[in-house]
């Protein structure tokens, strides 16, 4: 077998980089190419197509994603780990210059497309399976959080509304940009969430 011509995982942070900066649709694989310093026809032949390509650099993505969440929320007090779990949030929606929002929610949006240009039902069960395990790091710490009498209500349920609340931010981010709004909402769901207790 041949050996690569370029550096798997170099190529994958490029291309989502630039997936990220300016979707699915408005990125080519010559963009990506340039970028990495390889032949366009190399990307083809290593990953298939541009989709392809997406789902890779998604999944890489994601799993440095749910390692940086499950240091965000493995210490100190329960609010303490909410509030660092909305602040990796918000700083990974708003990093980038111009800031690049959530990748989840901008590729979701290409869903549904016209037939042969956005992403298909791969992608959309790569952005769910993502939206699940991040629901389950966040019930984990609010059932620990239960155990150690910080929390009373009933973890699933909230962390359903956790999740749904960074949704909500997500899109709130690309219509305003206002970083402060984000984080005010975010302490406001904490508080809510602990019943202002454990401050």
């Amino acid at each position: 077998m041949r050996p690569r011509e370029f550096d798997h995982d170099d190529v994958l942070r490029i291309a989502f980089d630039q997936f990220w900066r300016k979707g699915v649709r408005g990125t080519s694989l010559s963009d990506i190419a340039r970028d990495a310093g390889v032949q366009r026809g190399s990307l083809y032949n290593a990953f298939g197509s541009k989709e392809a390509l997406f789902l890779q650099a998604y999944e890489r993505y994601a799993g440095e994603y749910l390692l940086a969440l499950q240091k965000a929320l493995g210490a100190g007090s329960l609010r303490r780990r909410l509030a660092a779990f909305f602040d990796l949030t918000i700083t990974n929606f708003r990093s980038g210059s111009p800031p690049r929002g959530c990748p989840t929610t901008r590729g979701l949006m290409e869903l549904g497309a016209v037939e042969g240009e956005g992403l298909d039902e791969d992608a959309r069960e790569a952005f769910a399976s993502l939206i699940s395990r991040i629901t389950t790091l966040v019930q984990d710490a609010l059932s620990a959080g239960a155990v150690r009498g910080e929390f009373s209500g009933n973890p699933a349920a909230a962390a359903l509304h956790i999740i749904t609340v960074t949704r909500g931010l997500a899109v709130i981010e690309r219509a305003f940009g206002d970083e402060a709004q984000l984080r005010k909402i975010a302490a406001h769901t904490i508080d809510l969430m602990l019943d202002k207790k454990a401050r």
